[in-house]
């Protein structure tokens, strides 16, 4: 019998959500008797090998490749989670939001505190992925099944929400695993 296979990847975020999901320490070892992970960076696997069971988006999307990305995640998953703060709703990214893309861009290549840019060009090269007006969370791009909140997220709310899924089961999960106090 084949196991139902699980992919994950990291947009624009800092890969803690990642970092998570390996806490569940050794619970990974049940894991991998319950699934093989797809396209991940866990396993290095760089494109989808078929149809995926459920798929973990952690980040948001504030380039063109994150939404391509992220397109081609919809596409291959039965199921897709945001997982973390800026897959849900942006988070630190995010935070770039209320600045204009030109003013963001001046400052980091030009004008900040510590660039040396002796050509004083903003890098345009076009083998660099476009950079969106802001960052947008996962739902804004595409449509997501569930959300699992924080940053990052309890390794006990993902391993709770993933066996849930690979199980056919509601994912409802209570106040002590997803609680931040």
């Amino acid at each position: 019998m084949t196991k139902p296979k699980v992919a994950t990847t990291s947009l624009c975020g800092c890969f803690g959500c990642h970092m998570s999901l390996l806490d569940i320490d050794d619970r990974i070892l049940k894991l991998v008797e319950l699934i093989d992970f797809d396209k991940s960076p866990i396993n290095d696997i760089k494109k989808f090998t078929g149809r995926v069971t459920v798929g973990l988006i952690e980040g948001g999307c504030c380039n063109q490749e994150n939404v391509k990305v992220l397109q081609d995640f919809r596409k291959h998953c039965d199921v897709l989670v945001s997982v973390g703060d800026c897959a849900t709703m942006g988070g630190i990214p995010a935070m770039r939001n209320s600045i204009p893309l030109k003013e963001c861009l001046a400052e980091a290549y030009l004008n900040g505190p510590t660039v040396h840019n002796p050509s004083g060009q903003i890098p345009n090269d076009p083998e660099l992925p476009l950079i969106l007006d802001r960052v947008y969370p996962c739902h804004e791009v595409v449509k997501i099944d569930f959300h699992l909140p924080g940053c990052p997220p309890p390794a006990d709310a993902i391993w709770e929400a993933l066996v849930a899924l690979l199980n056919d089961k509601p994912l409802d999960l209570p106040y002590e695993v997803l609680k931040y106090d």
